[in-house]
C-alpha cells in the first residue's frame, strides 16, 4: 500500500485518467474529489462490497426457461 501526505487542493494521479484530490478536512473526516472518465466505476468501499454480494446472489439464483417466464409474463398481464 502506497501511503502519502495530501493537504487539501493537492492530488493524486492513478494512472494517465484518474485523480484523487483533497477537498477539504473537517472534524477528522477528508473530503476527497474523484476526477475518472465515466467509463471506470468508482464507488464507496462499503457499496463495491454490496454489488459482488448482489453478483454472487445472481449467479447462483436459478435460471427460468424463457417460455416459462413468458407465461408467468402473461399472467400478471392478464
Amino acid at each position: 500500500m502506497l501511503v502519502l501526505t495530501r493537504k487539501r487542493g493537492e492530488g493524486v494521479a492513478i494512472g494517465p485518467d484518474v485523480r484523487v484530490v483533497v477537498l477539504g478536512i473537517k472534524n477528522g473526516q477528508v473530503r476527497l474529489g474523484i476526477e475518472a472518465p465515466r467509463t471506470i466505476e468508482v464507488h464507496r468501499d462499503e457499496v463495491c462490497v454490496r454489488i459482488q454480494e448482489e453478483n454472487q446472489l445472481a449467479a447462483r439464483s436459478t435460471v427460468v426457461p424463457f417460455d416459462v417466464f413468458q407465461r408467468l409474463l402473461r399472467s400478471k398481464i392478464a
